[in-house]
């Protein structure tokens, strides 16, 4: 006969309000429910092991919609009772998280580099913003939005007034494009160049992971390598859990037979 549980079962045993568990049924993030006679919803087994991973998968803030998309087919699967495609896309998500920490890290250390002089741009002529936007593949607006945020001061030619890019405003464009790509915000960039320009060249990652006092509202991807590592362990933690609900099916299942 099957053992039914109570919403309070629930969230008890999650150690999350009852509330939380209804929120979830209705989301979807639960199997649909069967009501008793009662009305009380008759949770079982399944659910349990939904919720868990539920919780793990839609508590956490993720740093961007890909990597929200990659964790919610974990949850999906679970919710088809298909736990074999819930664990693949458990460690689908994991190397995805890798992924995405390896490149922040990578960023980090090239950064470094150019930031003691190891990497140089070798254009030798000043350049126009359309010739560098070629160049970099990137658009006439995001350069120009760069500069209004802080990230650059371009010189302007005194006879036409025309941007004149050099040599070192380019490789301070490569860096700046390297970092947004793999995920670091503008305020992060920004943090990190006004102490490069004041001559402050040690430990530049710090200040790319670490917002000032004075910024009140900061988002994940001002804290870029910080948020990763948070995202990397609960990635860890979802596959955990799952391998853990599979040994404990495949011994109900055995001791049935």
């Amino acid at each position: 006969m099957m053992t039914h549980l109570h919403t309070s079962d629930l969230a008890r045993a999650v150690g999350v309000h009852p509330n939380t568990v209804r929120r979830y049924v209705e989301r979807g993030w639960l199997p649909p429910t069967p009501r008793g006679a009662n009305g009380y919803r008759l949770f079982t087994q399944q659910h349990l092991d939904c919720l868990r991973v539920a919780c793990l998968v839609h508590i956490a803030v993720y740093p961007g919609r890909a990597m929200r998309l990659s964790a919610s087919k974990i949850t999906q699967s679970a919710v088809a009772d298909d736990w074999d495609a819930a664990l693949e896309h458990a460690r689908a998500h994991l190397a995805f998280v890798h992924a995405e920490r390896a490149q922040a890290e990578t960023a980090a250390r090239l950064l470094e580099r150019w930031a003691t002089g190891v990497a140089a741009d070798t254009t030798q002529r000043p350049l126009r913003i359309g010739q560098v936007a070629s160049l970099l593949d990137i658009s006439v607006d995001m350069l120009r939005n760069w500069e209004r945020n802080g990230l650059l001061a371009i010189p302007r030619n005194e006879q036409n007034r025309y941007r004149a890019y050099g040599p070192a405003d380019i490789s301070r464009l490569r860096v700046i494009r390297m970092l947004g790509r793999v995920g670091y915000s503008q305020m992060a960039m920004l943090r990190m160049l006004l102490r490069l320009d004041r001559g402050e060249t040690a430990n530049l990652r710090h200040s790319l992971d670490m917002p000032a006092p004075d910024e009140d509202v900061y988002t994940a991807a001002d804290r870029w390598l910080t948020t990763l590592a948070e995202q990397e362990a609960v990635a860890q933690r979802l596959l955990a859990v799952i391998e853990e609900i599979l040994s404990a099916r495949s011994s109900r299942q055995t001791s049935l037979v």
